[in-house]
């Protein structure tokens, strides 16, 4: 259930934010940035990050969100459970592993990462690009997914998949999906002034 009484039911981030649209444009043009930018990492080992701290969070939204995008963009499917059940365990390479690890403590414990922790993200071959990738999305979504949780925004994807924007069209729909978001959230809040 929505912590503000003036959201709807159900409420989805598209409520939220045009209901407060402040800032909502280049925050969605920044996400766009991070995840479907040119970059060192793909698009789907973003979206795969994205949906690891999101579930590490426990963020329903963003997850159940993000896992659709990381699919849609090539990610294994029960890849992202095989992670948070067991990171050690899962089928990815040890180069993501690490850089999973990094982003685990990152999302939980950022204080108490040492230059050991970065070290072992680059000793397994990933760049100081990747690396900050992999932070930058973290960062990224420790954010919306407080901002999601604060407000209590409860659009379940999970049980209304077909709601989801990526149902039935490809990853090459979704090339800057999250700036179309951010302008179409601004046209919801002009015409509710």
């Amino acid at each position: 259930m929505p912590h503000f009484p003036s959201l709807p039911a159900k409420a989805h981030l598209a409520d939220l934010f045009s209901r407060f649209p402040k800032g909502v444009e280049p925050l969605m043009q920044f996400t766009d940035d991070v995840l479907r930018g040119e970059g060192a990492l793909s698009v789907a080992e973003r979206e795969l990050i994205a949906t690891y701290v999101s579930g590490l969070n426990a963020c329903s939204f963003c997850f159940d969100s993000h896992l659709v995008y990381a699919e849609l963009f090539g990610i294994e499917p029960g890849l992202v459970k095989a992670l948070l059940d067991d990171l050690d365990s899962a089928p990815v390479s040890d180069k993501m592993r690490a850089l999973l690890a990094y982003v685990r403590k990152l999302n939980t414990l950022p204080s108490r990462l040492v230059q050991a922790d970065a070290q072992a993200v680059l000793d397994a071959g990933n760049s100081e690009g990747e690396m900050f990738e992999a932070i930058q999305v973290c960062g990224l979504f420790n954010m919306m997914n407080r901002f999601i949780e604060g407000a209590g925004v409860d659009f379940d994807y999970g049980a209304n998949p077909a709601a989801h924007p990526a149902h039935n069209s490809t990853a090459a729909d979704h090339s800057s999906s999250y700036a179309a978001f951010g302008v179409k959230v601004a046209a919801l809040a002009a015409k509710g002034d």
